[in-house]
């Protein structure tokens, strides 16, 4: 049972009075919304934990239930719980739009309501807020349509796109930038900036189809998705903090923190403080929501989240990542997503067989541990392509191949097979290889494990992947740009 006397006595009441702080007359500090979104991720938390049990059977019942394919035995287990996630999630960023603007309302308090409409109301911040809940809210709901009609790989990659229109259009009505900083060694060809025009918005629309299928790819075990969200976001968040101007200073080697608007890495922009303080906004409510979620999703699963929660977790990283201006930043958070869609692209796009699930296996002799999967040729041969591809990947120790026994052509026209095969000699016909996702790496180079050992392991390298990030883009990446690194 989850620890509902925490959440009941503790955690929500602690939420909800950070998010009534901020109307109280006598609160201070710079940051007052920034207390009002600690509180929603504490709601949304607490939320989804205490929905998720009545909501899922009451998915169950109505047919949206799945088995756990690497359990024997099991009992269906509700899905979709990522739709319970999403509507939380957005219902408490529509609850919070007035907190962001609450400056605003307090000078203008003995004002007419015409003077919003007219004088400083800062209306591009609101459009683009807007814009960010609809693209939301649009990845929710083609990610419902996905659990519903389980739409294929090949169909689902472009999918995103729709959600992103509305971001991308809000974007090109501000006059958004499409202009990138080039690196040092390239600007005596290309100059030190250098504008994309129309190729920004589909780099951007890109951005917005891989975080949300990156995700989903890589999925299928019980709480794999929501732990990747999980560390992601957070890594989001704490790449913000960063940003913000505290009202206290305090020193990382040189570099000081700290300061209202005076120190940081902001470096006084108050632009720079506004866009990472947006991506707060949506990142610690996701936060909540998936620790809620994953209490429930961890080994072994009460509930699947379903496509619906890759996609707007998925939507909600492109989402601060556009609007912030820090996409470089948020794909060094997704090099394991990144690693695992590459290695998959051999069999999304058709030159290897793709099954439906290209899930680990259990164990012929051991239930409680899982092997890497495989896809055969039985149907048709490999092509030249498909065997270079996989002898390279095999090389480098990304699949295993077993090699059988050349087909050969009778008399009668069908194809025969000699009895006898040799899986070390080179030359033969592949008759199957691992499928090409991280997790089956994993299994094929440490050799069998149980399932939450799996999980764990993926989420190791995805904060290891987390500190990578950090030092490349704190450290490295002053060998190639300078101050401005848009």
């Amino acid at each position: 049972m989850p620890p509902m006397n925490l959440i009941k006595y503790g955690i929500a009441p602690i939420s909800l009075y950070l998010v009534l702080r901020p109307l109280l007359p006598t609160t201070n500090g710079p940051l007052p919304a920034l207390n009002a979104s600690l509180g929603f991720a504490g709601l949304a938390m607490s939320a989804t934990t205490i929905l998720i049990p009545p909501l899922g059977e009451a998915f169950r019942k109505a047919g949206f239930q799945g088995k756990d394919m690497l359990k024997k035995a099991e009992q269906p287990i509700p899905e979709c719980a990522g739709l319970i996630c999403a509507s939380v999630y957005c219902l408490l960023l529509i609850l919070f739009i007035p907190y962001p603007f609450s400056d605003v309302f307090a000078k203008c308090k003995h004002a007419s309501l015409e003077g919003l409409a007219c004088g400083s109301f800062p209306h591009n911040e609101l459009a683009v807020y807007l814009a960010a809940i609809l693209s939301l809210l649009m990845a929710t709901l083609l990610g419902f349509l996905d659990d519903v009609f389980d739409i294929r790989w090949r169909h689902k990659l472009p999918i995103p796109l729709v959600a992103a229109i509305p971001l991308l259009l809000v974007y090109y009505a501000e006059n958004g930038q499409t202009d990138v900083v080039v690196p040092i060694p390239l600007r005596r060809w290309l100059g030190t900036n250098l504008d994309l025009g129309p190729l920004y918005y589909l780099y951007m629309a890109l951005l917005s189809t891989f975080t949300t299928n990156s995700i989903n790819i890589l999925a299928g075990m019980n709480g794999i998705e929501v732990g990747q969200a999980l560390i992601i976001a957070i890594s989001v968040a704490l790449n913000d903090l960063l940003y913000l101007p505290w009202s206290f200073r305090f020193n990382i080697g040189s570099l000081e923190l700290g300061g209202v608007y005076g120190a940081g890495l902001a470096h006084g922009s108050k632009l720079l403080v506004g866009r990472h303080l947006l991506s707060l906004y949506f990142m610690l409510p996701l936060i909540g929501v998936c620790s809620g979620l994953l209490w429930h999703n961890w080994y072994p699963a009460r509930v699947f989240p379903g496509d619906t929660f890759c996609y707007f977790t998925g939507m909600a990283f492109a989402v601060v990542g556009i609007n912030g201006h820090f996409s470089k930043t948020l794909l060094l958070f997704f090099v394991p997503q990144i690693f695992n869609f590459v290695l998959s692209c051999p069999q999304l796009f058709g030159l290897v067989p793709c099954p439906r699930h290209r899930l680990p296996k259990i164990h012929p002799e051991n239930p409680k541990l899982l092997i890497p999967s495989t896809t055969d040729f039985d149907e048709k041969p490999a092509s030249k392509i498909a065997e270079l591809t996989l002898e390279l990947l095999a090389l480098v120790g990304l699949t295993r191949i077993t090699y059988g026994p050349p087909v050969r052509k009778q008399a009668n026209g069908t194809s025969s097979s000699k009895s006898k095969s040799d899986p070390r000699k080179a030359g033969k016909r592949i008759m199957n290889s691992t499928n090409l996702t991280l997790p089956n790496v994993l299994l094929c180079t440490f050799g069998p494990m149980s399932e939450p050992t799996l999980v764990k392991t993926v989420m190791g390298i995805q904060i290891l992947g987390t500190v990578l990030a950090f030092c490349v883009r704190y450290g490295l990446a002053g060998l190639v740009y300078d101050g401005d690194r848009r």
